[in-house]
């Protein structure tokens, strides 16, 4: 692609974004966008569906994209935009082998895409005119105006007479601007600016040549180091690392083994609550998770780094760190436990939906792990299929609408849970009809509420205050959503407006 096509795409790109996101919020517009990007790439062959990454790359892209829409959840956006960035990081480099490749290469094509515009433009001639010799003389003239506006805020703070006489001018200057630009929305500008830094993004591809390399040099399979000479040295230093493994193993499955009975015994099938809040019962069973895990996969990389995956006689090491794996899975299970007792007395929130996507997470990762010793895997392979199992993780939790799944859930239950209604109130639109409890309801759900955690000292929010936030939040949504256009629309607050309203016509 010569130069002057390719910032006529680049903006050709910004005008088409500009026109679906000026003074619209994000919904079907976002789809359209990315639908025509994909598209276009299909076009112009850019695409290759024979690579396994690209597959699940683009179907992770366009299966968030629609959910964006269906579910119109923050999660939802913040995955979409990271399987949109990992998209990016496949097409600057489709032979890459991990999606931490893609990612990194995502990431610096940021920076390095904006570098690569603004080159392009400079040596471009329009008509005759050098545009990058016009670019820098309006960079020289630009220089001294933004050193002029400094020491002029630098005066006007040190001098009250000059300060008045600044402002005296400026309002003048501001008057005349408002004037001259008064039907001109600077909204468009801005619009624009940031379509030409999408685009510049999305269409001009730079890779980073260390981390290609890093890709290109690695491998999942672990080889043989062997050196010449000195070998019963090297052979008497794997056995002295063998036995030290061996020691270490042994002490660290009997202490695990300890703390697993007693979870096992105490949590998982002779659980008490006795009205004390549990918060701290889950989240120090997670970070003791969190650092056995840690714990638990450095011991192993350590002595399964080298040579000693080679070792004829190293079988009860590698009995000893299943062993050890599976009483890490068995802890991880405990914490689930834990996790489970705690949505049982105080219902669904965030951070406990985030604990068992954590434990799914953490599952694989320690099956990873025994993979990685079982069939002598190097650390890549590791960092390769968690990055995969995280990605394929958090595309499916986007899937969801968290927020009506939790009122559901949490109103459901809550003649025996605890409901937090301060937590219930800042839910978002989309799960206002299911946050639409009467008055009288909320009282008697208050009452039992007192009955059953009688222990709780914490003031929270009372059903009058509840109930009146809910019917603002819904006046106040019911008449944002009549004034979105279609460009705005999303499935999610489509059907919240519905029930809510009772009507079953679309936004306009």
């Amino acid at each position: 692609m010569n130069r002057k096509v390719s910032i006529l795409h680049t903006i050709a790109g910004a005008l088409f974004f500009t026109l679906l996101f000026y003074k619209q919020a994000t919904g079907l517009n976002l789809v359209i966008f990315e639908l025509t990007y994909v598209a276009a790439l299909i076009a112009m062959r850019q695409l290759d569906l024979r690579n396994k990454n690209m597959v699940i790359t683009v179907s992770g892209l366009l299966i968030t994209a629609v959910f964006t829409v269906i579910t119109h959840s923050v999660y939802g956006y913040v995955i979409h935009y990271l399987t949109f960035a990992v998209f990016v990081g496949m097409l600057i480099y489709p032979q890459a082998m991990s999606l931490i490749t893609a990612t990194g290469l995502s990431f610096m094509n940021i920076g390095g895409s904006q570098l690569q515009f603004f080159s392009e433009l400079a040596g471009l001639r329009f008509k005759g005119i050098n545009i990058g010799s016009l670019l820098r003389k309006v960079l020289i003239y630009t220089i001294p105006v933004i050193i002029i506006i400094v020491f002029i805020i630098l005066y006007r703070n040190s001098n009250p007479w000059f300060n008045n006489l600044a402002v005296s001018i400026s309002k003048h200057i501001g008057r005349w601007f408002d004037y001259i630009f008064k039907d001109f929305d600077f909204r468009i500008i801005v619009t624009f600016l940031i379509g030409i830094i999408l685009c510049n993004y999305l269409l001009m591809w730079r890779k980073h040549k260390r981390i290609v390399d890093y890709d290109r040099s690695s491998t999942d399979d672990l080889l043989r180091l062997r050196r010449d000479g000195r070998g019963r040295f090297k052979v008497n230093s794997l056995k002295n690392e063998y036995k030290a493994g061996i020691f270490l193993l042994v002490v660290l499955n009997f202490i695990i083994l300890i703390l697993n009975i007693l979870d096992i015994w105490w949590v998982w099938f002779h659980f008490t609550w006795n009205g004390q809040y549990l918060k701290q019962f889950v989240h120090e069973g997670t970070y003791m998770l969190i650092f056995s895990i840690l714990i638990s996969i450095i011991v192993v990389l350590f002595f399964f780094r080298k040579n000693l995956n080679f070792y004829p006689e190293n079988n009860l090491l590698k009995i000893l760190s299943y062993i050890w794996l599976a009483q890490n899975a068995i802890l991880a299970v405990s914490v689930g436990v834990r996790n489970a007792w705690y949505i049982y007395y105080y219902n669904l929130a965030y951070k406990r939906i985030g604990v068992i996507i954590f434990l799914v997470l953490t599952v694989y990762g320690l099956f990873s792990v025994f993979q990685k010793v079982r069939k002598r895997k190097t650390p890549f392979y590791l960092f390769r299929t968690n990055a995969m199992s995280l990605y394929i993780v958090l595309v499916v939790g986007s899937l969801i609408n968290w927020d009506t799944l939790i009122a559901k859930y949490n109103f459901s239950r809550a003649e025996r849970s605890f409901l937090h209604l301060d937590f219930m109130a800042a839910l978002s639109d989309k799960a206002l009809p299911y946050l639409d409890v009467s008055l009288a309801d909320l009282n008697r759900i208050d009452t039992l509420q007192k009955h059953n955690f009688p222990n709780e000292k914490i003031r929270y929010m009372n059903p009058g205050t509840y109930h009146s936030i809910i019917e603002s939040r819904k006046k106040f949504f019911v008449e944002k959503w009549k004034q979105k256009s279609f460009l705005s629309w999303n499935l999610a607050e489509q059907l919240a407006f519905n029930k809510i309203s009772g009507e079953k016509q679309p936004a306009h």
